[in-house]
């Protein structure tokens, strides 16, 4: 008898932390959902994914986000995150070396390009 009310009480603390007015699972809020939902349709999943698999691939998400944060205060400047330091981080694999450096040369590419627009249109 004792261990059915210990399960009873097990599943109630279950209860209580699954979804919310938002269908988020546990308190924190949920940032990246409609993005990683798009692009889970975009490398060919079904346009309308299981919240689950968001759920868990936000979590993936953000703690890649999390851990490389840290480990880039945790080098240079001390406390603070500069460009240079997540390139070092990555700078083994070289998929996303290759992907930051081109993300990098295309923001630099688009600053020349607005510079050049705004003087073009409001003068020097």
């Amino acid at each position: 008898m004792a261990e059915e009310e210990d399960e009873a009480v097990f599943d109630d603390d279950l209860d209580d932390g699954a979804g919310g007015a938002d269908g988020s699972h546990g308190k924190r809020k949920r940032l990246f959902s409609k993005e990683l939902r798009c692009m889970m349709y975009g490398f060919g999943d079904d346009q309308n994914p299981y919240t689950e698999s968001v759920d868990i691939l936000e979590d993936l998400v953000i703690e890649f986000v999390t851990e490389m944060t840290h480990k880039a205060m945790s080098i240079g400047r001390q406390g603070r995150v500069q460009v240079e330091d997540i390139v070092f981080l990555i700078r083994k694999d070289p998929r996303k070396f290759a992907r930051v450096k081109d993300l990098l040369t295309m923001n630099e590419e688009l600053k020349r390009a607005r510079k050049a627009f705004d003087e073009a249109n409001y003068g020097s």
